[in-house]
């Protein structure tokens, strides 16, 4: 037996109503910012927010530090870089996690000089972020300090916190998250080292449990970096970044992987946790930064674009001389390639350079790399030269 309904008037408005309060919604888009970490500013930094200006919002500065029995330190701003670019400013404040107490009122005095001095600059501050380690045992005596300095700071400056996620077994947390503007979970480097960088499973669990915590908008900061792991006497391993670190030891080298961050962006971009406001991508990559993803990868990951990382011999030859170079033509960092096999002929000379061997066969040469690196997306790098006859480029291969 079939049933015909009919609605009419305000029954089917109300019905068209709760069909629309059932369909998807779309979301808006999620905002993308970075990080400046580095602590001395150098010319690099002009070309990397150059080139980041169209993609990324906001840049969250490292701009001071407290360090246990050191006192406070200054990061190194080129002011005149910030105020050029334009963008909304966020100064990082990290409180070392090793600090024996946190003194209010030191740490406010310091915090107002800066924004004073950046404001003299002509800097669009728009808020603060405390970047503090503090142990589930300490955040409720945290939460009270923020709230002091929410307090102190203009009401025109939000204020934010860089957040763990071990903070999520606290039942202190709620009210620590009530005190401040916004969060920023950082779901990278949490864990031993020797586990690993990053989980991209285990960041999705993470912001689902934060947004059930928090009624605020919050931010998850990915990376876009690696470390080195040296070996110690002590047996946890040394973590080497930026700067390194005058030991001999082997290294063990850890970058977060493209691809798994592209895949956990596009996922978080279609289904976001309530509350998310955004990615927050750390670090700002300069020129030479071998443990930093390249600005190209950077950029085409947060845009969302496919990756790829075609790998490809140019030569270029003079009088029997070939300069022998690999170039990676795509827009993802690579590996360098374990091997390389050229089809030659007569050869009276040959060499690699850094990072590579050569070992010549006949009517073949073999260069088979030496040590771990990469080749950044539109980077070129020379592996040898060779005085041949001929070098067939089309009977090559580059085999990672």
């Amino acid at each position: 037996m079939f049933t015909s309904l009919f609605l009419r008037g305000p029954a089917l408005a109300a019905l068209f109503a709760l069909l629309g309060a059932c369909s998807p919604v779309d979301a808006p888009p999620l905002d993308q910012q970075l990080y400046v970490w580095q602590r001395q500013w150098t010319a690099a930094h002009d070309e990397a927010l150059a080139h980041t200006r169209d993609d990324f919002s906001t840049l969250r500065v490292l701009a001071l530090q407290a360090f246990p029995g050191d006192g406070w330190r200054r990061a190194r701003v080129e002011g005149a870089l910030l105020k050029r670019d334009g963008r909304p400013l966020i100064a990082v404040i990290r409180l070392d996690g090793q600090l024996p107490a946190l003194d209010s009122q030191d740490i406010t005095a310091h915090i107002q000089q800066l924004l004073a001095d950046w404001q003299a600059l002509g800097l669009n501050v728009t808020g603060v972020e405390i970047d503090h380690d503090a142990g589930n045992a300490r955040l409720a005596g945290y939460g009270a300090f923020l709230q002091g300095l929410r307090a102190s700071l203009p009401p025109r400056l939000k204020l934010s916190i860089t957040a763990l996620p071990a903070w999520l077994a606290s039942p202190d947390l709620p009210a620590l998250l009530h005190s401040v503007d916004s969060s920023v979970l950082q779901v990278h480097a949490v864990s031993r080292p020797e586990l690993g960088l990053f989980d991209p499973a285990q960041a999705k669990t993470w912001a689902a449990g934060w947004s059930r915590v928090t009624d605020k908008p919050f931010y998850l900061a990915l990376p876009a970096y690696g470390v080195g792991l040296l070996t110690s006497g002590s047996g946890a391993p040394l973590v080497e970044s930026e700067v390194p670190l005058e030991r001999p030891g082997q290294r063990r080298e850890l970058m977060a992987d493209p691809v798994q961050l592209a895949a956990l962006a596009a996922q978080l971009r279609q289904a976001p946790p309530a509350h998310l406001a955004g990615l927050i991508w750390f670090r700002l990559p300069l020129a030479g930064d071998r443990r930093a993803w390249s600005l190209a990868t950077l950029r085409a990951v947060a845009r969302g674009d496919a990756l790829h990382s075609p790998l490809q011999l140019h030569l270029s030859e003079r009088a029997g001389l070939y300069d022998i170079r690999l170039g990676n033509d795509g827009n993802l960092d690579s590996p360098l390639p374990e091997r390389l096999e050229l089809a030659v002929g007569e050869c009276e000379a040959v060499d690699a350079l850094a990072g590579y061997a050569v070992q010549r066969n006949p009517g073949q040469l073999v260069f088979t790399r030496l040590q771990q690196g990469r080749l950044p997306a539109g980077a070129s790098r020379a592996i040898g030269w060779a005085r041949c006859t001929k070098i067939d480029q089309g009977a090559s291969h580059v085999r990672l």
